[in-house]
């Protein structure tokens, strides 16, 4: 493969920290290299030194004659005296770019919902980010740098990009070089890594599942990393080998050897000790949401929501931007009143939302870090039963990746990810036995997630996700609903799911105009879909049926005595059952339905 640009002996330093020694580097033809490592290491500034945006102190960057070079900032580099069109195509004649495959591919993936001609000062921070990604992709770049690419992008945004990135170039051509924390698009997109650390560049083949097997092997055989990591590195694995088994029977994934790591690794969870214990915090009524209805200035935002959130649910929400996940939220945390229908809670109903500002350390930004968590409680107790510990406020800071000498920065000093760790950690002091997230993963790295992740494992409550980021949406929660048309609507194929969904309710326009021509083609005959209605009626009647049944098992198990675990055991797989059972018969349902449409 041909090379496309190179590093030689590159020295980056600020006035208070070396960033790089003598790193040496290249990019070939076809290469797609994600970046990895914790916050504040040097991944953006790799990526600036190496797309010619920052002078190295020392050493040197050689780009191949004729090579182009894109890049993607994180900050917001578009010029707002221009319209979107004018940013996108700049002065391109119309009939040239509409017919380019790939400008409107672009434009169909990440400006549908953006007024082609409208003024950038009047789009919202989200709707600039994907202008700027989608003047960059309008282009011919050989080199494509993405610094935090998924940022302000939506599940199908997100999908949308890898696919084309997938299919940008051929196999040997072209190169990507891309710094994210979103670990789902890595695994997707990239074919080596490299992880950031103590001024090296150290590479790894594969995406995020085979750096992560890659590393565990590494830690193992040496001291030079804490035991803290390691562990969550192993966790990791073992949720990619447990959890998600479509991505890790990609070929560069060594499943064999992932097999002898993780053999001595529990699950990631024990669901039935946190759904006892949240039954003991919780009883056995949380929040319901009783044909629930939101309106604004007469326009139905969400409509006949019917949602009974049980004891130790963790559950993720999917749905566009404005399509109301928020006010889903705020009916469960009691901030929104439902226009019709109504919202009962339980009498020991705790809920606490982490929300996307940081408006919980505004009273704190000139303390300690330490002096906070002190104020709040004296020990923590994380995890259930006999693997249920106390930790101290320094044990539980370090527990999410504050060293010693943080422990004593002023709150107003800490980084963006730093304060978005503090914040989740004030949050979980207060003892909620609700929690709702609202998409937490903004400004922390992959070890960070991974710590997240950890600390949500043993939290016994109520977990409602709200977030863009794939992989932990999956990781942290056990099944996914979806907001479509301003109803909620249960996912039994999660997120692939949702976005079969999205495709079709896109195509739905289409495939109506397509219906209203002379010339359509029949769909079904007669008889096959006066079957098919048929079948479709007795499956809406067992969904009831078995969403009673459910239902009733549920609270049957709050009043099972707690100390039986065999027969707590027992009634959670009947519960998961059930649940299967449902899951199956709706996946039925909407395959007819598909082809009654």
């Amino acid at each position: 493969m041909a090379h496309l640009l190179g590093a030689e002996a590159l020295h980056l330093e600020f006035p208070t920290k070396v960033v790089f020694d003598s790193v040496s580097l290249g990019i070939d033809e076809g290469d797609r290299i994600g970046i990895v490592g914790r916050n504040g290491d040097g991944k953006s500034s790799l990526l600036a030194m190496l797309a010619g945006r920052l002078e190295p102190d020392g050493g040197r960057v050689t780009v191949r004659g004729g090579v182009t070079v894109g890049v993607l900032d994180q900050a917001d580099t578009l010029d707002d005296a221009l319209t979107v069109a004018g940013a996108v195509v700049g002065d391109t004649p119309e009939h040239e770019w509409a017919g380019s495959p790939r400008v409107r591919d672009v434009i169909a993936g990440l400006l549908t919902d953006v007024p082609w001609d409208a003024a950038l000062t009047a789009l919202s921070g989200g709707q600039r980010r994907r202008v700027a990604l989608a003047r960059l992709l309008v282009g011919d770049g050989d080199v494509l740098f993405l610094d935090e690419p998924t940022n302000h992008l939506d599940v199908e945004a997100i999908a949308w990009l890898a696919a084309h990135l997938k299919t940008r170039w051929a196999a040997n051509a072209g190169g990507l070089l891309v710094v994210t924390h979103d670990r789902w698009f890595l695994d997707e997109v990239c074919t080596m890594t490299w992880e950031v650390h103590d001024r090296i560049v150290e590479p790894f083949d594969g995406g995020y599942a085979a750096y992560i097997l890659q590393r565990v092997e590494r830690d193992r055989q040496s001291a030079v990393i804490e035991q803290r990591r390691q562990n969550l590195a192993r966790k990791e694995l073992a949720w990619l080998r447990r959890g998600a088994p479509a991505r890790t029977a990609k070929p560069k994934f060594r499943i064999d050897a992932a097999n002898v790591l993780i053999a001595d690794v529990p699950e990631i969870r024990d669901p039935i000790a946190l759904q006892s214990l949240a039954v003991q915090r919780l009883g056995k009524d949380v929040v319901d949401l009783l044909d629930a209805s939101v309106s604004y200035d007469g326009r139905d935002v969400l409509h006949a929501v019917e949602w009974r959130i049980a004891p130790g649910e963790r559950t993720g929400i999917l749905g566009v931007n404005g399509a109301g996940k928020s006010t889903l939220l705020g009916l469960v945390a009691g901030t929104v009143t439902p226009t019709a229908g109504r919202v009962t809670r339980g009498k020991t109903v705790k809920v606490a939302t982490l929300t996307q500002r940081l408006d919980e350390l505004e009273e704190h930004l000139d303390d300690p870090v330490r002096v906070v968590i002190e104020r709040l409680r004296a020990t923590y107790t994380f995890g259930t039963g006999s693997k249920a510990q106390e930790l101290t406020p320094g044990q539980l800071l370090e527990r999410m990746g504050f060293s010693s000498a943080q422990l004593s920065t002023p709150v107003k000093d800490l980084s963006g990810g730093q304060k978005r760790r503090l914040q989740l950690l004030l949050i979980l002091l207060e003892q909620p036995n609700v929690l709702i997230l609202d998409e937490p993963t903004n400004d922390l790295d992959t070890d960070m997630l991974a710590a997240m992740e950890d600390l949500l494992d043993s939290w016994p409550g109520t977990l409602l996700v709200v977030s863009h980021d794939r992989y932990f949406l999956e990781r942290v929660t056990d099944q996914q609903y979806a907001i479509l048309g301003g109803r909620l609507r249960h996912l039994p194929g999660g997120v692939d799911e949702y976005l079969r969904l999205r495709r079709a309710q896109q195509l739905e326009p289409v495939a109506a105009a397509a219906s209203a021509a002379p010339s359509a083609p029949a769909g079904l005959t007669g008889a096959e879909r006066r079957s098919a209605e048929k079948e479709v009626a007795a499956l809406e009647r067992r969904l009831e049926k078995l969403e009673a049944q459910i239902a009733t098992t549920r609270t049957a198990l709050a009043d099972h005595d707690q100390s039986d675990y065999v027969g707590l055991g027992a009634e959670m797989a009947r519960i998961s059952g059930l649940e299967a059972e449902r899951d199956a018969v709706e996946q039925r349902w909407f395959e007819l339905t598909e082809q009654l449409d």
